[in-house]
């Protein structure tokens, strides 16, 4: 379905009961609400699932120049508002999982729980060294030669499966089959521009790592040793002094696409699992 935040369109795909209790799923940057297909067989069974794609993403509309998290937040807040009608669960990956932490401080109204997969909770430039951004770089590049060229889903696929991933091994090795046609979908689908704020350090901040979170938090992280892990150990410390009863997990041996990793899906949806269920018996 299509909703409107003022002259902007956002898509937000929806499966379950209309009257099941909502659970709002968000990407990460230069990805799509299709990352969260794999779990929504699951997930729908006992909530309201609904896949936002933020701005200048996928099926969303391009709006250049507000990429940063007030328009990020700003969409998330819509979707909740405009479809589940009610607090939802939220759970992202990334810039997701960074849009639901800040939605979650400045509009805990909206927000029922938060599950937050490597988040960045500090400010961009502080992950200067981390090797996400190389890939950022090459992708600022390459993708608008992809577009321009006319290419295909699966011809991008076969590219990205041979190409190293940030974390050493490539994207084929590494990664679930789907996560790859995720990956080349999202690219093929992107304004490119949304990288930019990354790329030249402008993104700024928007959580406030001294302000408690205060719904119900499950924090997973990628492997600190990984050299494209985002939420960084002094994250979790401060997360852990603000919000002392939230739930941390590291993921031993994870790198940032935590859940799309052939070794650590399972692990990151037993996490995920563990935490709704305690969440609804409460």
């Amino acid at each position: 379905m299509e909703i409107q935040l003022g002259d902007l369109t956002l898509h937000v795909a929806t499966d379950g009961a209309d009257d099941a209790p909502p659970i709002l799923l968000l990407h990460g940057i230069t990805s799509t609400g299709r990352t969260w297909d794999w779990f929504v067989p699951e997930l729908s069974e006992r909530y309201r699932v609904l896949r936002l794609d933020f701005r200048g993403h996928g099926r969303s509309g391009r709006a250049p120049g507000t990429y940063g998290f007030p328009g990020y937040v700003g969409d998330a807040a819509s979707a909740c508002q405009q479809v589940a009608g009610q607090p939802c669960i939220v759970m992202g990956h990334s810039l997701g999982g960074g849009t639901a932490a800040v939605l979650a401080q400045q509009q805990p109204a909206l927000v029922r729980a938060v599950v937050l997969e490597d988040p960045p909770l500090g400010a961009v430039r502080e992950l200067e060294d981390n090797s996400l951004l190389d890939g950022f770089r090459l992708m600022r590049e390459s993708i608008p030669q992809f577009q321009e060229s006319g290419m295909d889903v699966p011809t991008l696929v076969d590219l990205l499966a041979a190409a190293p991933s940030p974390s050493g091994p490539t994207f084929g090795e590494l990664l679930h089959a789907d996560a790859l046609t995720v990956m080349a979908d999202g690219m093929l689908a992107l304004d490119v521009t949304v990288l930019d704020p990354v790329l030249d350090g402008t993104a700024e901040p928007a959580f406030d790592p001294n302000r408690r979170i205060p719904v119900p938090t499950l924090l997973i992280t990628a492997d600190p040793a990984s050299p494209d892990a985002v939420t960084r150990p002094s994250d979790v410390e401060e997360l852990a002094a603000a919000t002392p009863d939230a739930d941390v997990k590291v993921m031993t041996g994870a790198g940032h696409l935590v859940h799309d990793e052939l070794a650590h899906r399972d692990a990151f949806r037993d996490a995920v699992i563990d935490f709704l269920d305690r969440l609804d018996a409460a």
